[in-house]
């Protein structure tokens, strides 16, 4: 990507954050003007600063568990997209429940996890993956149902088998829906992390903001707030570099708005 396009892509979620932080001072200044209700973003900063080691030491664990889930979910999900698409049985069987996981809140059953598995990390894993598996497992199906057809029927009249076929034309297919789930998914993946740290736990940013906010540190639980948008956004934007990585013929295809 050229500086020119980077800054083109850039400028305009720039400018909204500018006009955002700019907002957020202006009420907490002149409207609000209590900073135990909503502090100034420069005193966000500064006692963000302050904490720095506090916060790292609540970050580590919540990326942890974010990575060990989001892995879990990542398997998981290749797995059931990949037997639902080789069985019609499998994908009757397994669809309803997949979305069905999805009609529970996280923050509803976190506790049950807790009481269930204890403060330790399993029941974090977990929720991040049941926070993150239904966009990945249902692009990925719907990637592989859209697979070209006429090549899967060509490879298979020149001998090659099912699973050849679906290794060649199926996955390389799907990867752009897998890319768009991947991108859904992973904004959720923290904020499971975090909804289970509020449930139970001795160390991570959930814990620490209901600390921080038990002893009035508004400022503190901004700060952590802050951290868990920066972490989300810096994994987002990992997932189109992880694309060209992975996608590289697609670098040739047209974009939108081109010929």
């Amino acid at each position: 990507m050229t500086a020119r396009r980077l800054w083109r892509t850039l400028w305009p979620p720039l400018l909204v954050a500018v006009a955002v932080v700019a907002g957020w001072q202006l009420v907490a200044q002149f409207a609000i003007r209590d900073a135990q209700v909503l502090p100034e973003p420069s005193q966000v900063v500064s006692a963000g600063w302050r904490a720095r080691g506090d916060l790292w030491q609540n970050t580590v664990p919540t990326l942890r568990e974010t990575a060990t889930g989001f892995a879990l979910s990542f398997a998981l999900s290749w797995l059931i997209a990949t037997a639902m698409d080789f069985s019609d049985a499998a994908r009757r069987a397994v669809y309803p429940l997949l979305v069905a996981s999805q009609t529970v809140p996280v923050i509803a059953i976190a506790p049950l996890f807790v009481v269930v598995f204890g403060f330790q990390l399993l029941p974090k894993v977990l929720l991040v993956a049941l926070a993150t598996f239904f966009p990945l497992a249902a692009a990925l199906a719907e990637g592989f149902a859209a697979a070209d057809g006429d090549a899967m029927r060509l490879l298979r009249s020149m001998g090659a088998s099912r699973w050849q076929a679906f290794v060649k034309v199926r996955v390389p297919g799907a990867l752009p829906f897998f890319f768009t789930g991947l991108r859904v998914s992973i904004t959720y993946a923290i904020g499971g992390a975090v909804f289970a740290e509020y449930a139970g736990a001795e160390y991570g940013l959930g814990i620490y903001m209901q600390r921080m906010q038990g002893v009035f540190r508004i400022d503190l639980v901004f700060a952590a707030i802050v951290v868990i948008a920066v972490l989300s956004v810096l994994l987002f934007a990992s997932t189109y570099a992880l694309e060209r990585l992975v996608t590289p013929w697609r670098r040739y295809e047209p974009r939108r708005g081109e010929g």
